[in-house]
């Protein structure tokens, strides 16, 4: 029998049918839990190549399912579909399995790479609380796809190139001409505000004292900005390994500038003929004299499923951030992935077709890129919006939330909706001791599996026997074998999750594992035989424990690709 009950399943189920037609054979739960554990559509794949009707071919096989041994209450519900329960005999025989440190880790990645590029604020300041929302997503869908058997590289995008560098040096001057008082008038409209500027003004000062002081621009505006992006990406970095992240790759914009990566781009779109001159429309929804109406260097986008073709080039000469980033995406094609994942923030919709046909055209529609866009997120405190640190000045931060709530919180509460709806992130029911708390919820269950394998050993002053020497089958309860089944669906949730680039798939799942063993515990209150120790009956205690112990596999594993930590006692 196979390590995942699913495959399990889906073998015997294809063994029906022709290898032509196996790929489009599903075994999935069905969306009705009355219907049984399991549930097949092999009898429509079937009635084309047979001739026969789903529902006489579905009730044919019904028989023969029933045989087997593995199939229990196997029944049919149109148009044809076979559901059926999994006998307890096979739940309990997949424990071993369930036991395994490695239990759920698939290799359907087959070492394929995948490049994630996620987070890539701007250099402009620390990461806002926002950017938490991407980070925690990107990050847990790299460890899902390393999980799942795929080559994957983590990588961060510093957008070190552009008139936001220019305003954040100027900035910075500013704070550092403020420490010598040769600032005057206040801090100037267009400016970055905040203290996190002040600090770095500081440490410049530490460094160079006052040597900058009587500068002219050219001579101090090449050295501030080299410094304040220094100094800005060791804060994004010290953010990000506070929420326990760590990229692979950091890629500098201006370094593919300054290597001609952008004239190299072009010129291979422009050898296939993707490039020319011309004018575009007037955008939808602009007045006239918004529009600068003048012949662009302009890439043939709409060949690729976009709207409208692109600008490469802007009035002055200099290249668009488009013409940038299709050099970025060109040298990640040369890197030989085989996908490409960018997450980017809710205010970025719009760009997502034209960097999709971009890579099309750069790869000859050889590689695609997938691009998550993560909607906002609200902070949210007694009620109210928050908005505002005390060190960005406009802006909550990301080490804000960490100092508030810690890193387990924020990663598991980031997984709580999909990535393309809005999130209100409470915080104060994030530090509540409560069923409204997902992540105490989980952790909860899972401190209370070490409390009862402590009671085992305090109670019968042994440990718990090996496995071959524990009887299963007295694991009988409904709600004992109902979480077991909920536990033996944990490679499932992995593969659908991968397969689906879903990962808070996974929290959803951990939050459901809880609940059923929440319950369990909760009817021992009133029924005593179903309580984890029973001083008087060792056998089905340990049997129980078999079911505590994959409870804290199955937990370890999730969490490991969530990025939280399990505590065995929780205060």
């Amino acid at each position: 029998m196979k390590c995942a009950l699913f495959v399990h399943y889906k073998n015997i189920i294809k063994s029906f049918v022709g290898s032509e037609y196996e790929d489009l054979v599903v075994v999935d739960p069905p969306k009705d839990e009355s219907f049984g554990d399991f549930s097949t559509n092999i009898a429509m794949i079937l009635a084309k190549k047979v001739g026969k009707a789903p529902l006489v071919i579905a009730n044919e096989l019904c028989e023969q399912l029933k045989i087997s041994g593995d199939f229990v209450d196997v029944s049919v519900k149109a148009p044809g579909f076979i559901n059926w329960l999994i006998p307890n005999r096979i739940i309990t025989e997949h424990c071993k399995y369930m036991l395994q440190k490695d239990f759920g880790k698939t290799n359907i990645g087959n070492g394929r790479r995948i490049n994630i590029e996620y987070v890539s604020a701007n250099p402009t300041g620390p990461l806002h609380a926002g950017h938490a929302r991407g980070a925690v997503s990107g990050d847990v869908l790299a460890n899902l796809l390393s999980f799942a058997g795929y080559d994957v590289t983590k990588e961060y995008y510093i957008n070190d190139a552009g008139k936001q560098i220019n305003i954040l040096a100027s900035s910075l001057r500013y704070r550092y001409m403020e420490l010598f008082q040769k600032a005057d008038g206040g801090l100037p409209s267009w400016a970055y505000p905040g203290e996190y500027l002040v600090d770095a003004a500081k440490k410049l000062k530490e460094k160079h004292g006052d040597s900058f002081v009587d500068k002219d621009e050219n001579e101090w505006m090449p050295f501030f900005k080299e410094f304040a992006i220094a100094d800005m990406v060791d804060c994004i970095k010290a953010d990000l390994d506070g929420l326990g992240i760590r990229f692979d790759v950091f890629s500098s914009e201006l370094k593919h500038i300054k290597a001609g990566a952008v004239e190299k781009a072009i010129d291979f779109l422009r050898s296939k003929g993707l490039i020319y001159s011309g004018v575009l429309d007037v955008p939808k929804g602009k007045e006239p004299d918004d529009w600068e109406e003048r012949e662009q260097l302009l890439f043939k986008s709409t060949l690729f499923g976009d709207d409208v073709d692109r600008p490469l080039q802007k009035s002055d000469g200099s290249w668009t951030y488009f013409a940038s980033d299709i050099a970025y995406h060109l040298d990640k094609i040369t890197r030989g992935f085989d996908e490409m994942i960018d997450f980017w923030g809710a205010d970025h919709g719009g760009y997502v077709k034209r960097m999709q046909s971009a890579v099309s055209a750069l790869s000859d529609n050889q590689k695609k890129l997938q691009v998550k866009i993560v909607q906002l997120v609200r902070f949210m405190q007694n009620n109210q919006e928050v908005k505002m640190s005390k060190r960005a000045g406009t802006f909550v931060t990301v080490r804000d939330v960490l100092d508030n709530v810690g890193k387990d919180a924020i990663r598991f509460i980031m997984l709580t909706r999909r990535d393309d709806a809005p999130l209100d992130f409470d915080f104060k029911k994030v530090v509540e001791q409560s069923r409204d708390n997902p992540v105490f919820y989980v952790q909860y269950a899972y401190a209370r599996t070490h409390s009862v394998l402590k009671q085992f050993t305090q109670t019968f002053h042994k440990p718990v026997p090996n496995l071959e020497d524990v009887d299963l089958n007295l694991l009988d309860s409904n709600a004992e074998l109902q979480l077991l089944k909920t536990l033996a669906d944990w490679p499932r949730q992995v593969v659908m999750a991968a397969q689906n680039k879903e990962p808070h798939r996974i929290a959803f799942y951990l939050s459901e594992l809880a609940s059923k063993f929440h319950f369990l515990w909760n009817q021992g209150k009133d029924n005593a035989m179903l309580r984890f120790v029973l001083a008087d009956d060792f056998q089905r205690t340990s049997a129980k424990m078999v079911l505590v112990m994959v409870m804290q596999n199955v937990i370890e594993s999730a969490f490991g690709i969530i990025g939280v930590s399990p505590i065995k006692e929780l205060r």
